[in-house]
C-alpha cells in the first residue's frame, strides 16, 4: 500500500486578503474551487505550478474572529531558486517574523498569522 501527499489544508478569516497574500508572496495560483451551496463555506486549492502538492485554504462563514494557532510550532516549507530576492520582496512585503541567518532560512507570515519557512534550493 502507498500513500501520496495530496495537499495541506489551514483556514482562513478573510480568503480574498489570504488569496492576494499567497499570489503575491509565493506565486501560488487558485487551481480549484468548492463553494457550499448554502454558502458556509468556500474551499479554494492553490498550487505552485511545478510540485503536486497543494495548499488548501477554507474560509468559514461562521468564523468571525481569528483563528488560535496554539504555539504555532507547525509551518509549510516552501524552496526557492532566487533566495536573496525573496527575501528582499518578503522585507519589502513587511511580512518576514524570524530569520535564522546560522541555518540559511527564514518565515514569513501569512494575513492569519501562519508560518512560511522560505529554503533556499540547495
Amino acid at each position: 500500500m502507498k500513500f501520496t501527499m495530496d495537499h495541506f489544508n489551514i483556514n482562513v478569516l478573510d480568503l480574498k486578503k489570504s488569496l492576494a497574500f499567497y499570489e503575491k508572496a509565493l506565486g501560488l495560483q487558485e487551481a480549484r474551487r468548492k463553494t457550499a451551496d448554502d454558502g458556509s463555506y468556500i474551499i479554494v486549492f492553490l498550487e505552485d505550478g511545478t510540485s503536486a502538492n497543494k495548499l488548501e485554504l477554507t474560509w468559514l462563514k461562521a468564523q468571525e474572529k481569528p483563528y488560535d494557532l496554539g504555539d504555532e510550532e507547525f509551518h509549510i516549507a516552501f524552496i526557492t531558486d532566487d533566495f536573496d530576492g525573496a527575501h528582499a520582496m518578503h522585507k519589502k512585503m513587511d511580512c518576514i517574523c524570524f530569520e535564522n541567518k546560522e541555518m540559511g532560512i527564514y518565515f514569513i507570515n501569512d494575513p492569519d498569522g501562519y508560518w512560511l519557512e522560505i529554503v533556499p534550493r540547495r
